[in-house]
């Protein structure tokens, strides 16, 4: 009622002697229908919060998940601390990771690599929302094709990593809403890590960092994904669940 109406919850509770006009009564009563109908309540307000930020957020990416937040404070951790850094986002969906790191770093820039045009229309949008579009940008590209490697400070990634026949058993605010390209990671989930890794190795210059975010069973085989790449250094860290959730890893300097 409070997204319907525009007002705080203040407001309602002072106004709930007052009959709800009917224009409004409507809206609401589509809203709830929409979330009887297991349309995430974060499309239907429009914005998702993450780390602090607001973003829009709709179909054409994940939405923003307070448990990914623990992957950019480990970025924000691993970044060296000097000015004039730059850092790459693979499969930037909304943006979030991307825009919460230059929003804790005002010092640094950025690049989203994003292969589907709606994600990267949608990144876009939100790194205008939050005025960073002086320091950032999205190409809408693969990471597999994109020539910026050598060019970055520090790799973060939120890649696809469920597996293809574990994803018709999500619920349906996941299933049905989240794009599958952003879900599906293979047969065991690990499909775009081993991608990701072998880029990473070949061509990520001496000293970068490479963060992933990862799926809470995941942990000991991203880790020997990476090791086994050429990449050291390999660590990892829980979310708020306890559940492990990042791991990273540098490329070595020989």
């Amino acid at each position: 009622m409070s997204l319907a109406s525009g007002l705080t919850m203040s407001d309602l509770i002072l106004r709930g002697h007052q009959a709800v006009p009917e224009s409004l009564s409507d809206m609401f009563r589509g809203m709830v229908a929409r979330r009887e109908a297991r349309e995430p309540f974060q499309h239907i307000a429009g914005s998702a919060p993450f780390f602090g930020l607001e973003f829009i957020s709709d179909s054409r990416a994940l939405v923003p998940r307070p448990d990914s937040e623990v992957v950019v404070e480990a970025a924000l951790r691993l970044l060296p601390d000097r000015p004039g850094l730059s850092i790459a986002d693979l499969g930037t969906g909304s943006g979030c990771l991307l825009v919460a790191m230059l929003s804790c770093r005002p010092d640094i820039t950025g690049v989203g690599i994003e292969a589907d045009p709606d994600a990267a229309s949608l990144a876009t949008e939100n790194i205008m929302r939050h005025g960073l579009e002086g320091r950032a940008g999205v190409m809408a590209t693969t990471w597999k094709d994109w020539r910026g490697w050598q060019g970055v400070d520090l790799v973060i990634s939120n890649p696809p990593y469920i597996c293809t026949d574990v994803i018709s058993t999500l619920d349906p605010e996941v299933r049905i809403h989240d794009p599958a390209a952003a879900l599906d990671g293979g047969k065991d989930g690990l499909d775009a890590y081993r991608e990701i890794a072998g880029l990473a190795g070949a061509f990520l210059k001496p000293g970068t960092q490479l963060v992933l975010e990862i799926g809470f069973d995941q942990n000991r085989a991203v880790r020997e994904i990476l090791s086994a790449a050429g990449l050291v250094g390999v660590g990892g860290g829980k979310d708020l669940g306890e559940n492990d959730r990042v791991v990273w890893a540098i490329q070595p300097d020989s």
